[in-house]
C-alpha cells in the first residue's frame, strides 16, 4: 500500500479535471485496499452536470465474463454490422482481457471476488470505459460471428437522444423492484427476491410471506439474492431468523482501528456524530483495537411464528454483497438448505462496514467512501480473498444470454420438480 500510494502520488501532474484526477489517480489506488465498500464517487455537482450533458459513448451494451465479451446490443439501431451475440476479441486495438484487467484495475471489489465486478462492468460498460480510455470519435472492434468468422470493423460512438420521458418514468423503467414474492399454481414452491435490505417495510414483508408460505403449506422457497447488495444489517438478520435451522452469530469480531475519526471530522460527512456512535458502542481491548462487544458476542434465536422449515434455494450472484453475505454465511450448509449460483461479490471471511461515511476531497469534492469497521464474519473460512462459494455452481451460460432465459432458476425448478441430477450441474 505504501508503494502504491507513492506511485500515484508521483502521478499527479500540475493541473488535472476532476475526472482524471478521479479515475487516473484515486480510484485506481484505492483499488489496491480490495474492499468492495471503499469506493470513489465524482463530486455531487459533477455528478448533477453528468446527468444534464450526456456524451458520446461506446456504441455496445456488452456483457462480460472472465475474458468474454458478448455483445448484448448495438445502439446504431438499423446497424446489421455486429449483432447480438457476435463475441468482441478487442476494442482500440486492445485485447478483451487485458482490457477487462485494466479496467479492474480501477474498481473496488471484496479481496479477488471478481465476479461483482464483470457485472458492474456489464451494466455500464461505457460509462467506464469513457472515464478511464476517455471517448473516441470512432471505435475499432474486432470480433466473431456466430460462425467464428473473425471481423474487424469501425463504429462510430453513439450520441444518446435528448430524454423525452419524466425522471419517474425512467425510475420505474431502470430499477428493478426491491422485493416480489409469488407463489407458483402448483403450490410446490415459491419465490422471494429480496434485492436489498434497507427499510422500506421489510419487517411486514418478511412476516406477511412467511405467514403465506405457512398457511399454504409451500415445500420448497427459491430465495433470490442475486441483485441483493446489502443494506441494514438487522433486516440481513431478520430473515436469517425466519431460514435459519439454529442460534446464530453475526461477528466472531468486529472492531475499528480508533473510537475517533478526529483529526480528520471536516473532511468526512457526519464527523461528530460517527465519532460519538463509536465511543457509545465500543470498547478497547487487549489487542489496543476498539470492539464493538455487542455484536461480537450476541446469539440471535429462530423466529418460532412462520419460521420456514422447508427446503431452501438461495440464488446468489456476483451483486450478493455486503449484509447478503452475512445470511448467505449464517444459513451455508444447514440442512434443507442449498446456495445455487455462483461465487458472491461480497466476501467470506468478512468485511468492511457497519458505519460507512464519505470523504470529501478538500479541491475536487471527490467522494470516497470510508468504513470505519472491520467485521470477521463467524464460522469464517481460512481463506481470505473469496466470495461466498455456492454449493451448486452455475456459470453464466452464453445461450441463455443470448435466448434471454434464466438458466439459474430454470435449474433450481427441475431440481424442485426431480427432472435434475445435481451431481451434473457444474459440467
Amino acid at each position: 500500500m505504501d508503494y502504491s500510494f507513492s506511485d500515484y502520488y508521483g502521478k499527479i501532474k500540475d493541473s488535472m479535471t476532476e475526472q482524471e484526477f478521479g479515475w487516473q489517480i484515486i480510484a485506481p489506488v484505492i483499488s489496491k485496499i480490495r474492499c468492495g465498500h471503499t469506493s470513489m464517487g465524482m463530486s455531487k455537482l459533477y455528478s448533477k452536470w453528468q446527468l444534464k450533458n450526456k456524451s458520446a459513448m461506446f456504441p455496445l451494451l456488452l456483457r462480460i465474463w472472465k475474458d468474454t465479451m458478448v455483445v448484448m446490443r448495438n445502439l446504431h439501431l438499423g446497424d446489421s454490422s455486429i449483432k447480438k451475440g457476435n463475441i468482441v476479441k478487442s476494442i482500440n486495438g486492445i485485447d478483451a482481457s487485458v482490457l477487462v484487467k485494466t479496467m479492474f484495475n480501477h474498481l473496488s471489489q471484496d479481496g479477488y471476488a471478481d465476479n461483482y465486478n464483470y457485472i458492474k462492468l456489464s451494466s455500464a460498460f461505457a460509462y467506464f470505459h469513457r472515464s478511464i480510455f476517455g471517448i473516441s470519435k470512432v471505435y475499432n472492434i474486432s470480433y466473431n460471428d456466430s460462425a467464428g468468422q473473425y471481423h474487424e470493423i469501425d463504429l462510430p460512438a453513439f450520441i444518446p437522444p435528448k430524454d423525452s420521458t419524466t425522471k419517474d418514468k425512467q425510475k420505474v423503467a431502470i430499477i428493478p423492484p426491491p422485493r416480489n414474492f409469488v407463489i407458483d399454481s402448483t403450490k410446490n414452491f415459491a419465490i422471494m427476491t429480496v434485492n436489498n435490505f434497507t427499510k422500506l417495510n421489510i419487517r411486514f414483508l418478511f412476516r406477511s410471506c412467511f405467514s403465506a408460505l405457512r398457511k399454504n403449506n409451500i415445500p420448497n422457497l427459491i430465495l433470490d439474492l442475486r441483485l441483493n447488495g446489502g443494506g441494514r444489517v438487522a433486516a440481513s438478520n431478520l430473515l436469517t431468523k425466519y431460514i435459519s435451522r439454529k442460534p446464530f452469530k453475526v461477528a466472531d469480531t468486529l472492531y475499528s482501528v480508533s473510537n475517533s475519526i478526529s483529526p480528520y471530522s471536516r473532511y468526512i460527512n457526519g464527523g461528530i456524530f460517527n465519532t460519538l456512535q463509536m465511543i457509545l458502542t465500543t470498547k478497547k481491548m487487549s489487542d489496543g483495537k476498539y470492539h464493538f462487544r455487542s455484536l461480537e458476542k450476541k446469539i440471535y434465536k429462530i423466529k418460532n411464528r412462520n419460521h420456514y422449515n422447508g427446503n431452501v434455494y438461495v440464488l446468489t450472484a456476483g451483486p450478493t454483497f455486503s449484509a447478503s453475505c452475512l445470511f448467505a454465511n449464517a444459513i451455508k450448509g444447514q440442512q434443507g438448505i442449498t446456495l445455487v449460483g455462483e461465487e458472491t461479490g461480497g466476501g467470506w471471511y468478512g468485511n468492511n462496514g457497519i458505519l460507512i461515511p464519505d470523504i470529501v476531497l478538500p479541491k475536487t469534492n471527490l467522494r470516497v467512501r470510508l468504513p470505519l469497521f472491520r467485521l470477521i464474519q463467524f464460522n469464517h473460512p481460512s481463506e481470505m480473498g473469496t466470495g461466498i462459494l455456492p454449493d451448486i455452481e452455475i456459470k453464466t451460460n452464453y445461450e441463455a444470454l443470448i435466448k434471454g432465459f434464466d438458466k439459474k432458476m430454470s435449474v433450481v425448478k427441475e431440481i424442485i420438480s426431480g427432472k435434475s441430477k445435481t451431481d451434473k450441474l457444474t459440467e
